[in-house]
């Protein structure tokens, strides 16, 4: 039997306990579990095995699990060795390239953001993580803009730009794989507005400030916008809707948007 040297060291015990069994019960860690052992899961084919999985760290969003951190001991079998194995599970999100034609020039919409992580303010395409298990990505990259930049989108106007790669990649992007499980889906909306919607836009202040969003949003050329951000997803996003322009993959724009 256990010992405990007093009620502290007790309490430190069960929530531990408390933590395993959300990390394991989460849709993070399901998630996980099932795309190893996908087709194109690293247990596939049979040359690789999963001996055990130490759950390190779990981060609340509330009553859910938001992120997970934990490392999985997984074998090759011909050689007996080590695969690395530390993971940070966080999920899919989704982001959106907003392209407003104006008075002939093309912009595009950029938020700006404190990223503790990085250390610095970051210029970036708006972009959210899911918040629950239904994979609703468009309705997601919709209200995601909304919250960001004031703007409202029609979902029937958002073009999947994942959608146009090779169903062996699961249409999703992976910035990180070697340490992130977060995979993206890129979304673009093309849309025509008056230049004093690219007014109002410029340096408006969004973000939902009770989760601590400080957001100021930014429009930018389109042309100069690959060299005016450090920001993956919105070079990604670049590249996929200029092969797919090229290809003759995009449909015509539709609606302007509300702001």
């Amino acid at each position: 039997m256990r010992k405990f040297e007093n009620f502290s060291s007790l309490l430190g015990y069960l929530d531990r306990i408390l933590c395993h069994r959300n990390a394991i019960e989460s849709s993070l860690f399901k998630q996980w579990l099932k795309n190893i052992q996908t087709e194109a899961g690293v247990l596939a084919n049979g040359a690789m095995s999963l001996r055990q999985v130490l759950i390190q760290g779990v981060d609340m969003f509330g009553k859910r699990v938001g992120f997970l951190k934990f490392k999985a001991d997984v074998i090759d079998k011909e050689t007996g060795k080590k695969v690395p194995g530390i993971v940070f599970a966080r999920g899919p999100a989704v982001a959106v390239l907003i392209l407003l034609d104006s008075d002939g020039e093309t912009f595009a919409v950029l938020t700006e953001q404190a990223r503790v992580p990085v250390g610095r303010l970051i210029l970036e395409l708006p972009a959210g993580m899911l918040d629950d298990d239904k994979g609703d990505f468009v309705g997601t990259a919709v209200r995601e803009v909304e919250e960001e930049t004031g703007i409202r989108l029609n979902l029937d106007d958002m073009v999947d730009l994942t959608a146009f790669l090779d169903p062996s990649t699961g249409c999703r992007v992976f910035p990180s794989p070697g340490g992130c499980d977060e995979e993206i889906s890129l979304f673009l909306y093309r849309g025509h507005v008056g230049k004093e919607i690219i007014t109002q836009l410029q340096g408006k202040q969004t973000g939902l400030h009770e989760r601590g969003e400080l957001i100021k949003v930014h429009v930018v050329p389109y042309e100069r916008l690959w060299r005016m951000t450090a920001d993956a997803k919105a070079l990604m996003a670049i590249a996929l809707y200029e092969m797919a322009k090229r290809e003759g993959l995009l449909p015509p724009p539709r609606a302007s948007p509300e702001t």
